[in-house]
């Protein structure tokens, strides 16, 4: 039934993604000010020829989705990607996964500054709601890619650009309806450039949904404002964006398998039980966050072979999530016992909140010389992260001696970085070119205070990695281009891990070996991965008490795998772009602890690391103004947790999509009016595309020998679901 499924997805699914660029295309717009743009995110992003395997999407493809739903499902369907969401429909928390890695692994820079939280290693997308609206481009290097700012990349990098200059002024309105009583609302617009120089541009979104998951809701709210200057060689821009977020919590999951069979949207976020025993939820068991994101980029062009990019970032970030906790103990929130008569209380229903506060300040500076034979970059980046985390009660049954909102736990995290980097393409003869790229990371991780397990955390660690990469590329023909490429990577462990008493950091050898072909209606990537890891922090299966997932050292593990993409134009208006991904994953020799005592599981598959992965799209376009997209993700099955229980495993799941975007300018005074239109998952399968698992030992059962329990939880996905949109351009 696997290879019916797998078959189905490449004679009759396919994938909407931009086209790849081949050997024969550039990677620079047509005009002054697009190149001045794209030179901004130069020394982060490689070129179509470069030895490193990676995916392109841009504006144009991205419209095409952006009804509401968080830039990960926007990639969905590249290869070796597979995203989840908690809510179940992609509005709110949103995550995703490459080639196994999750998105702490996954190293993200908005142009070219590191966007990862410095102590979670987590990219946040919550916080960022509707940034699609404002990307140009972006680019999808997986393995370990080229250097690039910011954590390693384990799994993956991804680089976003920021809208380019606009030469002409626009306005737009967009609105679009969903599903969960989903809908987005936003207003773009651009001075175009005023007396040949200037532009101001700029974009207000909310979005609000419902969920697919009992109370998941999410009220999202973000902003985007740009302020250009641009001549002939200078391109200066001042951005100013962020975004607003409260979301219903719903990071617990479902562990009740009656309840993931007959009511698999029921969630136990806030949920307690009142004086007659009945069960109630708490209204406001939500996250609330604010981050907001100053930017400073200036780029400058001195002849035809020298040019400079310098940027400055500030990013601000504060908020909490609330939560009511029952029959909490007094000594958690430091009260003291209360006296009433015989009895003593001492322990109470209460609402807390948990904070976070950080600051994040960073400065990159970039040269780069290039002529017809050689492309050289070399730069600088540092950074300095400070963040407050402390825990305070805004409302007790039993008060004792405290007083609103105190402290009951504080505690701040340090980091800075410094990085420096060069890198180049030098190109031998008209067949061969090398490409060299050499990496420092200077760090430093400090911690002080309790953490909110009321535990003393107190860290301080430097870290010094040297991460060379080298590759070749050589060019047959027009149309067949190989590589061949090894990157070396180093990555610290997060405060999670710290937390965990994990403090050596990971190593990884990555070797990548492709094959490009193009031709006139063809185009195919093909590449084979080896990633040998040493000490690779991989997702146990568990969770914190906060939905965030903890990791173990494997010591010793390796993925291996294939990739392959493609495009091709069947007929003048139709077009496949189908891709697979097949790998293997193993941690070698691993340990753990079972019934009481260290046994060694030999070569184990690592967690949320299905070995089929694979999507595709039939793109049709029977005229100019309309244009229909059947899109399809098949993920094969995976194990939760890194002992290869049965009870650990995610079956696979294969999901189906269908896009239809009509535009029409015929209208007076008005430039086009897009209609768009998205059904998710249209024949209606229940999957689970993302849990955990833990395990613990029990010794109370029968006295004398220590068994493990093993547990599951899951996060099912929303079922046939709808998006439906107009965006009005002036």
């Amino acid at each position: 039934m696997k290879k019916l499924l797998i078959t189905t997805v490449f004679t009759s699914l396919f994938i909407s993604v931009s086209a790849q660029e081949t050997p024969q295309e550039t990677t620079q717009d047509s005009t002054k000010v697009e190149s001045l743009d794209e030179v901004l995110v130069k020394a982060v992003r490689v070129s179509a020829d470069s030895p490193i395997t990676h995916s392109n999407l841009d504006k144009e493809e991205l419209e095409k989705r952006n009804l509401g739903q968080d830039i990960p499902y926007m990639l969905n369907y590249l290869p070796s990607v597979v995203t989840t969401s908690d809510a179940g429909a992609g509005v709110g928390y949103t995550y995703i996964r490459v080639r196994g890695s999750d998105a702490s692994r996954v190293n993200v820079t908005l142009n070219g500054i590191p966007y990862n939280d410095s102590e979670s290693q987590g990219t946040f997308w919550v916080n960022l709601p509707d940034f699609t609206s404002s990307v140009e481009s972006l680019q999808l290097q997986r393995g370990v890619g080229t250097s690039t700012n910011g954590s390693g990349a384990f799994g993956a990098s991804l680089n976003l650009l920021s809208d380019a200059v606009s030469n002409e002024a626009y306005g737009e309105i967009a609105n679009s309806f969903g599903s969960y009583n989903t809908h987005k609302h936003n207003v773009k617009f651009s001075t175009g450039l005023l007396s040949d120089h200037f532009e101001l541009a700029g974009r207000l979104s909310t979005i609000q949904s419902d969920g697919y998951i009992d109370r998941a809701s999410s009220d999202l709210k973000s902003y985007f404002l740009q302020g250009a200057f641009v001549d002939e060689n200078t391109l200066i821009k001042t951005l100013v964006f962020g975004g607003r977020e409260e979301t219903y919590q719903s990071w617990n999951g479902l562990e009740d398998a009656e309840k993931l069979e007959n009511d698999r949207t029921y969630n136990t976020a806030g949920m307690y039980t009142d004086e007659d025993g009945n069960i109630q939820f708490y209204d406001n068991e939500v996250d609330n966050y604010a981050q907001d994101h100053y930017q400073l980029l200036w780029n400058q062009r001195f002849n035809n072979n020298w040019s400079t990019n310098v940027s400055f970032n500030y990013t601000k970030g504060k908020g909490y999530f609330e939560q009511y906790k029952e029959d909490e103990s007094f000594e958690i929130y430091g009260f003291e016992p209360i006296e009433i008569g015989s009895d003593t209380i001492n322990s109470t229903d209460v609402i807390r909140r948990r904070w976070l506060d950080n600051n994040f300040y960073a400065a990159n500076a970039n040269v780069n010389y290039k002529n017809e034979k050689i492309d050289f970059t070399g730069g600088a980046f540092y950074s300095y992260y400070t963040g407050d985390h402390f825990g305070e009660v805004i409302w007790a049954r039993y008060a004792s001696n405290s007083e609103i909102r105190d402290r009951y736990y504080e505690g701040n995290g340090e980091k800075s970085e410094f990085t420096v980097f060069s890198k180049a393409t030098f190109r031998i003869n008209e067949k061969w070119s090398f490409f060299g790229d050499l990496q420092g990371r200077f760090l430093n991780f400090k911690t002080s205070g309790i953490t909110s397990d009321l535990l003393p955390l107190n860290v301080d660690e430097n870290y010094s990695f040297f991460n060379p990469k080298a590759g070749l590329t050589y060019k047959l023909n027009l149309s067949n281009q190989f590589y061949l490429s090894y990157g070396k990577a180093h990555r610290e462990p997060s405060r999670n891990d710290y937390e965990q008493g994990i403090i050596t950091p990971e190593k990884l050898d990555d070797f990548e070996l492709g094959w490009r072909f193009a031709s006139e209606k063809t185009k195919v990537n093909t590449n084979v991965y080896f990633m040998n890891y040493k000490d690779q922090l991989v997702l146990s299966g568990e969770l914190n008490d906060v939905g965030a997932g903890l990791r173990t050292s494997s010591g010793k593990s390796y993925r291996l795998g294939l990739e392959v993409d493609a495009e091709i134009q069947l007929l003048k208006n139709l077009r496949t772009l189908p891709n697979i991904a097949l790998s293997t994953n193993k941690n070698v020799d691993f340990v753990t602890s079972r019934d009481g005592e260290l046994v060694n599981l030999g070569n184990t598959n690592i967690s949320f690391s299905p070995s089929v992965v694979a999507g595709n799209m039939l793109e049709y376009s029977p005229t100019k103004k309309l244009q229909l997209g059947f899109l399809s993700k098949f993920v094969g099955e995976q194990f939760m947790g890194n002992i290869d229980s049965e009870a650990s495993k995610l079956d696979s799941y294969f999901i189906n999509d269908l896009n239809i975007v009509y535009t029409l300018n015929t209208l007076p005074w008005i430039k086009e009016v897009v209609f768009s239109a998205l059904a998710n998952n249209i024949f209606n399968m229940k999957y689970i595309s993302n849990g955990y698992f833990y395990t613990y030992d029990d010794d109370f059962s029968n006295p004398g020998t220590v068994t493990t329990v093993e547990g599951t939880g899951y996060y099912p996905q929303a079922t046939i679901n709808f998006l439906i949109g107009a965006t009005v351009k002036f």
